[in-house]
């Protein structure tokens, strides 16, 4: 599984295992599952989708700027704005 943190300046608002969350990238849409690449992106507006079971509903949640890290620990993305 993939741990999966959305953060705000304002909380902390998910921090779970998942299976898959894609994200808005300024470059374009990215995907992320357990034991990706490291790597760091900017994030444009847009939707994070958060699939919590493989072929599972994907969650929507809007966010607006900010940035998308994947290191060892999971993903974790820093949004100016969510909800």
């Amino acid at each position: 599984m993939l741990h999966f943190e959305l953060v705000t300046p304002a909380r902390l608002l998910i921090s779970e295992d998942v299976h898959m969350v894609t994200v808005p990238g300024t470059d374009g849409d990215f995907a992320v599952l357990e034991g990706h690449a490291p790597f760091m992106s900017t994030i444009r507006d847009g939707a994070v989708l958060v699939q919590k079971t493989p072929g599972g509903q994907p969650e929507t949640i809007a966010i607006r700027g900010g940035f998308a890290e994947v290191n060892a620990r999971g993903l974790t993305v820093l949004a100016e704005h969510a909800g």
